[in-house]
């Protein structure tokens, strides 16, 4: 009550910090500036630890809380919170009313639902993961493209090669499986280069992440299959075709 000695709640984080796991925080006490001029220095006694709630942005660092009374240190403006089980918007109105009830100067505004206040706090990540998921995508055609025509092109310069293979009694078998070899361990390279310098930038993209590692397993094993597969296609498709042509004519195509 108001005139009473000043008391706060602290988190579970502000106690891990202040006290060790054989301290009991109740009834200690805090050194802290009045939050009514922001200049005198008081104390207050620790009544309660409540597990901690990120209050500000989802994605940021976590940080320590305290808590106390708004009649004992009352500031600009609070937050009401209402639970319910129906609509939240559907009893704004009412919510109003009792408010007023309470203290007719206090006006109630701004009343949003949790998710819209959700939705508010991450438009900016959400913004970012769009805007980097296009670029992402339009990286992977491009990529997939690149690749699947660069060792195209390298395997249809193959033919006369080939042409020569077949007349000397190669098999059809032996032939692919020496192209996508040699396509494949190209391949490899470019993966595992790609692989090392995506783990060491991840590492900037970190701050953007909510709830994804850096290293995510599934985007580094599943983006790499699907350039293996490309580069596969890539290697069989043109050495099955150039397979399939007359070695005498393969020959005479040099």
């Amino acid at each position: 009550m108001e005139g009473a000695p000043l008391v706060a709640i602290v988190d579970d984080n502000l106690a891990h910090r202040l006290f060790t796991p054989e301290e009991d925080p109740i009834g200690r006490r805090l050194k802290l500036l009045d939050l009514t001029d922001m200049h005198t220095p008081v104390s207050a006694t620790i009544v309660g630890v409540v597990r901690h709630v990120n209050d500000y942005e989802i994605n940021a660092a976590s940080k320590t809380e305290m808590y106390v009374p708004f009649v004992q240190a009352p500031m600009y403006k609070f937050t009401l919170v209402v639970r319910t089980g129906s609509n939240p918007l559907s009893l704004a109105d009412a919510v109003r009313r009792e408010v007023l009830q309470v203290d007719p100067g206090q006006p109630a505004y701004n009343i949003r639902t949790m998710e819209q206040e959700a939705d508010q706090a991450m438009a900016p990540e959400r913004l970012y993961v769009l805007l980097f998921g296009f670029f992402a995508v339009a990286a992977l055609v491009l990529a997939a493209a690149g690749i699947y025509a660069v060792i195209a092109y390298s395997v249809s310069q193959r033919t006369h090669e080939i042409g020569i293979r077949m007349a000397l009694g190669a098999q059809k078998m032996g032939v692919l499986r020496l192209v996508i070899m040699q396509g494949m361990s190209l391949t490899l390279v470019g993966l595992v280069t790609g692989l090392g310098l995506a783990f060491a930038l991840t590492r900037v993209l970190s701050s953007l992440l909510y709830k994804v590692s850096p290293t995510d397993p599934f985007t580094h094993i599943s983006i790499p299959l699907l350039l293996t597969a490309v580069a596969l296609l890539a290697c069989y498709i043109p050495a099955s075709k150039a397979t399939k042509v007359d070695p005498i004519v393969a020959l005479r195509d040099e």
